[in-house]
């Protein structure tokens, strides 16, 4: 990353800086929970991912400063002696080393916050820098007119032309209103490192439900960041009773059938036509035209 003025980060802990060391040309995956994580796909990426090479926690930013509580209410849990503890909300910072992997992981898992965003992203840009991370990878997730039974659409964008080449994404040309992925991703460029940004499409019609198929989508995509194969027997599983399940749902409904029928229609005529889907079908001009409507069109959630 390029020299910077780095603004002081009080409300970053270090709690083992030590695993730090060593760390081999570190990717940084984030992820937030909140508007841009339609049924939770980007946050249960980062942490499938997260889980799947025994991560450990290096580090917290603390929650005080950046979140409305009275929006991202803080928990009680009840611990083995059944005494009540209170869990605030905060990021946390995890780091992995990947064997066989000419990057190692850093994952970075947390709430939008609420406040102060800009000072947020300082202390993000800060945790990038002390674990010397090469790369950020910013995941996201939105509802959008997409079926259930067919592949799910994952866009990618990034604005350095190597990594844009290498990962086949294309540069954003969107003008608007914009997320703390968003920030975040000027953020981490001003300090001069290299990001990229995928998004995962959620059908609309089960709004409230997780979706394992598009986390799934998300992993997959990182795989081919890392250049290593990441197991996913058990999205896999989990994808395919989603599947089976919202189909139950669908089939209960004359309307949403034949709604559903039509979204088919339309993503199959479209694979057909076009030949600017990628090699898994997909079309990245459409789901960046929804991702770029929703920002425009829900400016207070952004």
């Amino acid at each position: 990353m390029a020299a910077r003025s780095t603004p002081p980060t009080p409300h970053l802990h270090w709690t083992d800086a030590e695993r730090l060391d060593g760390l081999r040309s570190p990717i940084l995956i984030a992820a937030f929970e909140g508007w841009n994580d339609a049924g939770e796909a980007s946050s249960t990426a980062a942490r499938y991912v997260r889980d799947h090479f025994e991560s450990v926690e290096v580090a917290t930013i603390d929650a005080e400063d950046f979140f409305d509580f009275t929006v991202a209410r803080p928990s009680v849990r009840l611990d083995d002696d059944n005494r009540r503890h209170i869990v605030w909300p905060s990021t946390s910072v995890h780091v992995a080393r990947l064997p066989g992997a000419g990057h190692d992981l850093v994952t970075m898992i947390g709430h939008e916050p609420q406040l102060r965003w800009r000072t947020f992203v300082d202390h993000v840009v800060a945790t990038a820098e002390q674990v010397g991370a090469d790369l950020a990878i910013t995941l996201g997730a939105l509802l959008t007119d997409v079926p259930h039974t067919r592949p799910v659409q994952v866009y990618g964008s990034s604005d350095d032309p190597e990594l844009a080449a290498h990962l086949r994404l294309s540069p954003s040309d969107y003008e608007g209103p914009t997320g703390i992925v968003g920030v975040l991703g000027a953020g981490l460029r001003a300090a001069g490192m290299p990001t990229a940004s995928l998004w995962a499409g959620v059908p609309a019609y089960v709004s409230s439900a997780p979706s394992p198929k598009a986390a799934l989508a998300l992993v997959e995509r990182l795989s081919a960041v890392f250049d290593a194969a990441i197991p996913c027997t058990d999205l896999e599983i989990a994808s395919a009773a989603y599947e089976r399940q919202v189909s139950d749902l669908v089939a209960d409904s004359d309307e949403t059938a034949e709604y559903v029928e039509r979204l088919e229609a339309d993503f199959d005529d479209d694979a057909d036509g076009h030949s600017d889907h990628d090699a898994d079908g997909e079309d990245p001009d459409r789901l960046v035209a929804d991702i770029e409507d929703f920002l425009r069109n829900h400016p207070g959630q952004a």
